[in-house]
């Protein structure tokens, strides 16, 4: 086994459900404020950047936030989960079909599958849980790791080579998402970036970030597969 790939989760795995939602009760009940949560922009960002960036947005100081941050996403967790059931995320086009073969592949020792996501570990779980797609993920750096995006690789690897006792190199991980930061926090490692257009970003948009990789969508498994493992 010799390739890693990391993948992120909001636009690229999934989309929709309730976070967005729960978020906000989180941060009314913690500060009884949420700032422009209405119009902010969470692409490719970790949960407590974007907590931040809104209360201090609205005026708090770092201090103020740090001291009821844990309280938001106590409150956060709890709301998702409750509000999951009726409001589940969605399975992006090709994504099950994707987990499927590369499953098969982690079965023979091929490929080893793991995340990167801005989510608090905790939210990640659950909405990969809610989708049915939490299995094949064994490893992840994820924002409750890290207010950073750009340290979560890192962190993945670290617990990539703990797990399977195998030092990855560079040039075969990967990490895949829907945003230039997911490009960028592969680019800060060295490592390899497949950017598909399934958020809020065009495949021009992401060519222009780099990556080594654009698609418009994971659908065409076989060249997804083969973009990812046959290198």
């Amino acid at each position: 086994m010799h390739t890693l790939l990391l993948f992120d989760i909001d636009g690229t795995l999934v989309s929709g459900g309730p976070a967005k939602q729960a978020f906000h009760i989180a941060l009314l009940e913690a500060f009884g404020m949420a700032g422009e949560i209405e119009v902010h922009d969470f692409s490719g960002k970790t949960d407590p950047q974007i907590a931040r960036e809104l209360l201090s947005g609205a005026g708090l100081s770092h201090p103020e936030i740090d001291a009821r941050l844990s309280h938001v996403f106590d409150r956060y967790l709890t709301e998702l989960e409750a509000r999951l059931p009726a409001e589940p995320v969605r399975i992006l086009p090709g994504v099950e079909l994707l987990l499927e073969a590369l499953t098969e592949k982690a079965h023979r020792e091929e490929v080893a599958l793991g995340l990167v996501t801005g989510n608090v570990a905790r939210g990640a779980d659950l909405k990969l849980r809610s989708a049915g797609l939490r299995e094949p993920f064994v490893v992840g750096g994820f924002g409750s790791d890290s207010e950073e995006r750009n340290d979560l690789p890192r962190i993945a690897l670290d617990r990539a080579r703990d797990h399977w006792g195998t030092e990855f190199a560079a040039e075969h991980v990967w990490v895949i998402g829907d945003t230039p930061r997911d490009v960028t926090c592969a680019q800060a490692h060295g490592l390899r970036s497949l950017a598909v257009a399934t958020g809020n970003f065009t495949q021009q948009q992401l060519a222009h970030t780099g990556a080594d990789v654009v698609l418009a969508d994971l659908v065409d498994t076989q060249r997804v597969v083969q973009q990812l493992v046959a290198r």
